[in-house]
């Protein structure tokens, strides 16, 4: 692994629409209990940022809290569709331009859904690069992108 930029590219992507934000250096870690404990907050801060499929080229970001996992049927009501899944790996990074586990909205041009109990939240997101997240405003991510907030996961 190399060593990561100056500044990661969720971090440049938050300048850009002048997000108030701070990176996070952590080094590697295996669990969101972890990334948690080294990014110092809750686990449910630590916010996943998963890529959904719902058609062909057509994809989403859904993000869940750290403690919570998505809820495919209330995804799919919110979505009003029967059918979702999430691309392997190499997808992934071909849709998103960041490998599983750094992917984050910022920077993105994906419709974004995010989970309600992220409102008014602090909240630690990828950045594109592993070992560092972006540490904002959950309710910033949903003013600034092309965001539905509904209640989408399950403890």
């Amino acid at each position: 692994m190399t060593d990561a930029p100056d500044q990661s590219p969720g971090s440049h992507a938050a300048d850009q629409r002048l997000l108030d934000h701070r990176e996070i250096r952590y080094g590697t870690v295996s669990s969101v209990e972890e990334a948690a404990t080294a990014r110092g907050v809750p686990v449910a801060a630590v916010v996943k940022s998963l890529l959904v499929r719902r058609g062909e080229d057509d994809h989403l970001l859904v993000l869940v809290p750290g403690d919570r996992s998505i809820s495919w049927p209330k995804l799919r009501a919110v979505l009003g569709v029967s059918r979702l899944s999430m691309p392997d790996a190499k997808t992934a990074f071909e849709v998103t331009g960041y490998e599983r586990g750094t992917i984050t909205p910022l920077g993105l041009d994906l419709p974004v859904v995010v989970d309600e109990r992220m409102r008014g939240e602090a909240i630690t997101l990828g950045s594109g690069v592993h070992g560092v997240a972006i540490g904002l405003e959950a309710d910033d991510i949903i003013t600034n992108y092309s965001t539905v907030v509904a209640d989408v996961s399950d403890s």
